[in-house]
């Protein structure tokens, strides 16, 4: 799964953080999650927690500026990690 997006300004998307693998390894399923977005983009709504997926609805955005979106989770284990995923904003 990438980490890098091209995103429209005015779009109004679902970005997913895949954490099957790494839980596979520690035999663990995720128990929360917080999506951080910087100034200028706006998380829509609470992330969707799943046992092994992360997904955050994101809007807004400044043509030609690209933005890090954080998602860390807290697993059933006590386990606590963040993936990043990069947003550069084109029109499309």
């Amino acid at each position: 799964m990438s980490d890098r997006y091209i995103k429209d300004p005015s779009a109004r998307l679902d970005y997913t953080w895949d954490w099957a693998a790494w839980l596979a390894d520690v035999a663990d399923t995720i128990s929360s999650a917080t999506v951080t977005t910087p100034d200028g983009l706006t998380a829509d709504g609470a992330p969707v927690v799943g046992d092994v997926l992360v997904t955050q609805q994101i809007s807004g955005g400044t043509v030609d500026e690209t933005y890090t979106v954080v998602c860390q989770i807290t697993t059933v284990g006590g386990r606590v990690d963040e993936r990043s995923i990069y947003l550069t904003i084109n029109n499309r």
